[in-house]
């Protein structure tokens, strides 16, 4: 573990700073881009990990839904509660959504280029409201920072849902 040095990662830094958040980012010489892969290097519960998953609605529009790492996502239930239906988003489109690319996709913060700082659907996992610190992406594949779940809901936006069954 060490301070961010890819510059992606230095300037999450700053969109954390600039919301008030106490955290660092930190980087690993080992690939943090699956929930698993991420909970070993920091060395916390799978659950405490925030995967950040990008779907494309039928209106064409980005689904975000961030949830706890040890959860897969029932996209019927999801569809259900929010009234959407879930389809794949290649990485283009997320990229196109977000500036960044999947692996690295942090929960929010999205790049002024990308036209979206917080997509209107935008929904949060309720298991990640149990930790008191979770852990998610930083922009990078190898850069994660932590943050309390209940400034994940402020900051993202996003409203909070059960997304397994």
């Amino acid at each position: 573990m060490r301070a961010p040095t890819n510059p992606t990662a230095i300037t999450f830094q700053d969109t954390i700073r600039q919301h008030g958040l106490p955290g660092e980012v930190v980087e690993f010489e080992i690939t943090t881009r699956t929930a698993a892969d991420a909970a070993a290097a920091i060395g916390c519960e799978l659950g405490q990990i925030v995967k950040s998953l990008i779907f494309r609605n039928t209106d064409d529009e980005g689904v975000i839904i961030l949830t706890s790492g040890s959860n897969r996502v029932d996209e019927a239930l999801v569809a259900e509660a929010t009234g959407a239906t879930l389809g794949k988003a290649d990485a283009d489109f997320v990229r196109t959504l977000t500036g960044y690319a999947i692996g690295g996709v942090p929960p929010f913060g999205y790049l002024p280029h990308s036209g979206n700082p917080h997509p209107a659907h935008t929904y949060i996992d309720e298991d990640l409201l149990q930790y008191a610190e979770v852990w998610a992406a930083a922009g990078t594949p190898h850069a994660v920072f932590p943050l309390p779940p209940d400034a994940l809901v402020r900051i993202s936006g996003g409203k909070v849902i059960r997304v397994h069954g």
